[in-house]
């Protein structure tokens, strides 16, 4: 099994492009695993990228840094497969 720091560095390294969903998936467990819960205002209905990324952040609001880190390899590990 690889560390967190590990998987978030490979995951960079994709050969193909997640979709938007998986890399949601990503990106709201990297932020959760590296801040905490979302801290930021949410961004208005016009900034469609940026209120995605929020609301994938959000979605893991409650959720410790540890084990969002552990839910990151597990993602990692899901699809570098198929990306990597």
């Amino acid at each position: 099994m690889v560390s967190f720091e590990e998987a978030s560095e490979l995951a960079k390294k994709f050969t193909k492009k997640p979709t938007d969903a998986e890399f949601l998936e990503f990106y709201g467990l990297f932020k959760q695993a590296t801040v905490g819960d979302v801290n930021i205002d949410k961004p208005g209905a016009l900034a469609l990228k940026e209120k995605a990324k929020y609301e994938a952040w959000s979605s893991n609001k409650g959720l410790s840094k540890e084990a969002a880190k552990e839910a990151y390899v597990k993602v990692y590990e899901k699809y570098a497969p198929k990306y990597a």
